[in-house]
């Protein structure tokens, strides 16, 4: 049985490997070390999800991270330093991408259904090429390989413009955009499957929302879990998210709400 999805596309880190989204975290945290800088993990989840380039402005941008800079350089942050924070991020992202490459439970079994179906499926990432270069092997010998993958910094602007998902569903040559679906964990990247028409689907509790480890999440109380997890799904309602669901692993269900939506006429945003 063929789906009347024509293509979903997914987020990386938090979505569909490294559960908590700790990989762009230890990274940023160890450029700004480098750099005589301390950056706390709730400033570097912020912005997460935006292309690694404008993250690195926004958190300079910020009054007490740009205070920090301004102590330890002895002027304010500028597109010269940005520049330099991103070279020597691409190699600390890689390294820390390929330690935590492991598929979020429940992911290949997702797509493996996917492609039963015939659904095109499809990557956006705030991560550059350089930086995805050792999760796609890692990734595809777990069983999952999107079709097309769209990286920062290969279109004109990133989340949360709809430029990237454009890309990708051009790219799979998939229409129209009310039959496509965007999953990812951040608020910026619901913004983008919203942006680009699409209906938008928010992941509460593996991503950068909760922002655990799978063994961290796990060991939680069910009431710690329960509150972290809604405190999360609200601000992906926020950003505009059609469905809220904890992972992954959830997400046939939702698809199957949305092929029922689509016979009846529906799209996204209702």
């Amino acid at each position: 049985m063929t789906s009347t999805i024509a293509a979903v596309v997914f987020d990386w880190a938090g979505t569909m490997v490294d559960f908590g989204c700790v990989a762009p975290v230890e990274a940023l945290l160890t450029a700004f070390a480098v750099e005589g800088v301390t950056i706390s993990e709730a400033e570097a989840r912020r912005d997460m999800g935006m292309a690694k380039r404008d993250h690195l402005r926004a958190l300079l941008a910020d009054p007490r991270v740009g205070g920090a800079w301004l102590a330890a350089h002895g002027s304010a942050a500028g597109e010269a330093d940005v520049d330099r924070l991103h070279e020597a991020l691409e190699p600390l992202m890689r390294a820390a991408a390929a330690i935590h490459s492991e598929l979020i439970p429940g992911a290949a079994e997702v797509i493996a259904g996917l492609r039963a179906r015939g659904v095109r499926i499809g990557s956006s990432t705030g991560y550059t090429r350089a930086m995805m270069a050792d999760i796609l092997p890692l990734a595809a010998a777990q069983g999952y390989a999107p079709d097309v993958v769209v990286c920062s910094g290969e279109t004109a602007a990133g989340r949360p413009t709809p430029l990237m998902m454009w890309k990708v569903l051009s790219d799979l040559r998939a229409w129209p955009v009310k039959a496509c679906v965007k999953i990812d964990d951040a608020e910026v990247g619901v913004a983008e499957g919203v942006a680009a028409g699409a209906w938008s689907v928010g992941l509460a509790a593996s991503g950068n929302g909760v922002g655990l480890g799978l063994s961290a999440w796990r060991a939680l109380t069910d009431e710690d879990r329960a509150r972290r997890t809604a405190t999360s799904a609200a601000a992906l309602r926020a950003a505009g998210a059609d469905y809220v669901i904890d992972t992954v692993a959830d997400l046939p269900g939702v698809l199957a709400d949305i092929e029922r939506r689509l016979a009846a006429g529906e799209g996204p945003g209702g």
